[in-house]
């Protein structure tokens, strides 16, 4: 079962929905039948509100589960009820953010393109303070509680039980200036630290590269239970998207592949980076 808050209260969502289409029924018609309204049961089913063990009692009832499954839900219920680590930073996490780090946490294969801005997962406390500084309206306070987040997240690269992490990187992220020149050497001195994990794969979309796949910078995260879904995620300033559809992750998966096809190996990547960081030591 996955571990975090987010994931639990993600898979509950899916069971209770599957309970509901081998039934037969619609979200209004189990509403009708148990009093409540139709959205009630749609927002258990997306996992867009609190979902009291009580109510999951009463639903497995409804669809005469076993007391096993019946049981297991109610478990999942509670336990998404818990706060992630994350969360005691407050206001450094906004809402839309802190959903995914929950899924982040229990992914057990990780991709992502960055066109812009070197993974969050590699960057140095100097190059993230930068980002927020001048990304968003944040306050000191606000900046270092993010920063903080960013950090802790990184250790997920090196856990024993880590996710397998392949990253592309456009060569922009790697020559846009963040800060300053000795800010960006010891940023991508960590970048090629990064690397020396057995777990973590990484590639530099050239200059060069030709036509690649047109996309923004988005993130891949699958997971170790076959009943979870993969999930795509894309973020903005304000808010993010998470796609769970066959469909988005099917095109997404073969956009990645492009990208991954089109990028230079590992080996060259490393290279790449080293020259880069030469440029920047004058």
């Amino acid at each position: 079962m996955a571990g975090s808050p987010t994931a639990r209260r993600r898979r509950l969502s899916i069971e209770l929905k599957k309970l509901r289409e081998q039934s037969e029924l619609t979200c209004a018609q189990v509403g009708e039948a148990l009093d409540w309204s139709g959205s009630k049961v749609n927002r258990m089913e997306t996992g867009s509100g609190r979902v009291q063990p009580s109510d999951v009692d009463v639903l497995c009832r409804f669809y005469s589960t076993g007391d096993e499954l019946r049981e297991f839900l109610k478990s999942l219920a509670r336990q998404a009820r818990t706060r992630g680590w994350w969360q005691a930073h407050g206001s450094g996490v906004p809402d839309w953010f802190s959903i995914y780090i929950g899924l982040e946490q229990d992914a057990s294969t990780f991709r992502q393109y960055q066109c812009e801005l070197l993974p969050g997962l590699m960057q140095t406390t100097a190059y993230a303070s930068e980002l927020h500084r001048t990304g968003a309206h944040m306050t000191p306070a606000d900046i270092d509680r993010a920063v903080r987040v960013r950090l802790e997240r990184q250790s997920m690269l090196t856990r024993p039980d880590g996710p397998d992490a392949w990253f592309i990187v456009n060569e922009s992220a790697l020559r846009n200036v963040i800060g300053d020149r000795a800010l960006m050497r010891d940023q991508l001195e960590r970048v090629l630290e990064s690397v020396e994990s057995p777990s973590v794969t990484l590639q530099v979309l050239p200059f060069d590269s030709g036509t690649y796949p047109a996309t923004g910078s988005f993130t891949m995260l699958g997971f170790p239970d076959p009943e979870d879904p993969d999930i795509v995620y894309r973020d903005g300033i304000t808010d993010a998207i998470y796609l769970e559809g066959e469909h988005h992750v099917r095109e997404y998966t073969r956009a990645f592949d492009g990208l991954r096809a089109a990028a230079l190996s590992p080996q060259r990547s490393k290279e790449l980076i080293e020259s880069v960081l030469k440029d920047y030591a004058r």
